[in-house]
């Protein structure tokens, strides 16, 4: 049987969005697609509880617990600070625990070759990889990501909705994941919701590309040919334990 993690409920934010209903499911890529300023971020913020709705309501699975990939990071340029500086500052785990943690989820992302790295001096896709560790430190029952593969090229791309979905299949968690690109991430995903202020149309995949709604929004080029780009399968690894060998990215 599967487990509900959240419940959202005729949910309204002021004028941003109206009568939101859907379900986040654990073991499930759950994909928010929309145009730019169609409520995805806000959407987010509602579930992670940073802001309140104005109507409706959000029901959550008892003692949740959330990892959160921002959009955008702000780095102070004249703060030095390692990555492994920055995940320590995700928890108050003791020190042990704290440096088991991170080796942990550097593992589960690929990078342990970047730990002692300055954060000022990593690519885009390193950047992602070390922002979805630092989401992990929390072992979230829910991961959130907004704009997961920002500022990563098309094969980085691919690469990194393998690595959620990897994660996805170690934790066994719900996965909320918010773009605007549907290059790849139509095929990542379990289900998807398209966003324009409400729910157009949601569902598997497959459905959500062949729905009038759909069309409407992102036109022809965007339909079923999109979705062969990638598969999923449960059979690669992507990381060599932290103490062998390099990955790339």
């Amino acid at each position: 049987m599967e487990t509900l993690s959240i419940i959202i409920k005729n949910l309204t934010y002021n004028d941003i969005l109206t009568d939101i209903n859907f379900q986040i499911t654990k073991g499930k890529i759950t994909t928010i697609i929309g145009p730019n300023g169609a409520g995805k971020t806000t959407l987010l913020k509602l579930i992670l509880g940073l802001i309140s709705p104005t109507s409706g309501q959000i029901q959550y699975e008892e003692d949740i617990r959330f990892g959160y990939l921002p959009q955008k990071l702000k780095l102070n340029p004249l703060m030095p600070l390692t990555v492994e500086r920055f995940l320590q500052l995700a928890t108050r785990q003791s020190n042990t625990e704290l440096k088991d943690k991170i080796t942990k989820v550097l593992h589960q992302v690929g990078g342990c070759h970047l730990k002692s790295r300055s954060l000022h001096v990593l690519s885009g896709g390193e950047m992602q990889r070390v922002l979805l560790a630092h989401a992990l430190m929390q072992s979230p029952d829910v991961l959130v990501l907004d704009e997961p593969a920002q500022g990563v090229d098309v094969m980085g791309q691919a690469e990194l909705y393998r690595l959620i979905a990897s994660i996805r299949d170690e934790l066994g968690c719900a996965v909320i994941l918010v773009s605007h690109d549907l290059h790849l991430v139509m095929a990542a995903s379990d289900e998807v919701i398209c966003l324009n202020h409400h729910v157009c149309c949601s569902g598997a995949p497959s459905d959500v590309a062949q729905h009038p709604s759909y069309a409407q929004l992102f036109g022809s080029r965007s339909e079923a040919s999109s979705l062969a780009v990638y598969t999923h399968h449960h059979t690669h690894r992507h990381d060599e334990p932290c103490s062998g060998g390099h990955t790339h990215d």
